[in-house]
């Protein structure tokens, strides 16, 4: 059965965007960038909320930014390569190949996925992965922490959801980002 693993960056006070809805308060690095490339190409599908989708379409919609490196073209490559399933009520049509459209959140769906999937999947948007947390779907969070406390905004986490969690791994990288592996208790 392939894992469901909620990725995402957090500054170090647990948010994912400001309270402007930003998050451009991590830079690029790229000893992070080749680490995340590494991780997409280990996954076999991406759910995605709107809002994040629409952000990550870039990299396959806009030639001329996997063209700005050798680098910016890896991971172009490993996003373009997984599927996408993109959970919406206002998107019409998606932009990027391999990508279906979800109306809704179904559980039983996303299991159904989970015990067929060859590959791991990987849950990205704080609200769609409250929604599999809830639904007891997601087996690993994965958080880079950035050396950054923004005040406030969107928690990288759900409130109003109790999980316990064991440390799996935990890497730091030159820049004070640290990558840390939880595998969800229960699971």
């Amino acid at each position: 059965m392939a894992k469901l693993i909620y990725v995402t960056n957090v500054s170090l006070d647990g948010y994912i965007e400001d309270e402007r809805g930003a998050f451009d308060w991590f830079p690029p690095d790229d000893e992070v960038f080749t680490f995340t490339t590494n991780l997409l190409r280990s996954v076999g599908t991406f759910l995605y909320g709107r809002r994040l989708y629409e952000t990550m379409a870039v990299w396959e919609t806009d030639a001329a930014l996997a063209a700005q490196s050798g680098l910016m073209a890896d991971f172009a490559s490993a996003w373009q390569a997984a599927n996408k399933v993109v959970y919406s009520t206002t998107l019409t049509a998606a932009s990027t190949a391999v990508t279906s459209l979800e109306r809704r959140f179904d559980p039983a769906v996303v299991h159904q996925l989970k015990a067929t999937a060859g590959r791991d999947i990987t849950v990205g948007g704080a609200n769609l992965a409250a929604q599999a947390m809830r639904a007891g779907l997601v087996d690993e969070c994965q958080l880079f922490v950035w050396p950054t406390a923004v005040g406030g905004g969107k928690p990288g986490l759900p409130t109003g959801v109790r999980a316990d969690f064991a440390l799996l791994d935990e890497r730091r990288f030159q820049n004070g980002v640290v990558h840390l592996r939880y595998r969800t208790l229960g699971h």
